[in-house]
């Protein structure tokens, strides 16, 4: 798999690690100021509520979240997914 650097599309700063599936450049930091909105529903809320750390480590566990505020709902094997994933950290 080919990896290479480019800047960030939305700061311009940060250096992010592209890969062939990455069609968007984003760095960590401008991604987590997309997710930190607020979220309504209380099952969903509790859900969203982990340590800020694993959203900074783990890609696959911002790109849930981002969805979930896009569209304002997950399937079932996204929750299934993001819970076993947050579990999997913890453990670490």
């Amino acid at each position: 798999m080919v990896k290479y650097k480019q800047r960030c599309g939305l700061c311009k700063k940060n250096m992010v690690i592209m890969t062939y599936g990455k069609r968007f450049p984003i760095c960590v930091q401008c991604e987590m100021k997309q997710i930190n909105d607020d979220i309504e529903d209380p099952k969903f809320k509790k859900m969203f509520d982990i340590d800020k750390k694993f959203y900074e480590e783990n890609s696959f566990l911002r790109d849930i979240k981002k969805k979930y505020l896009a569209y304002g709902v997950l399937s079932e094997k996204q929750i299934e997914a993001f819970k076993k994933t947050v579990a999997k950290l913890k453990k670490k």
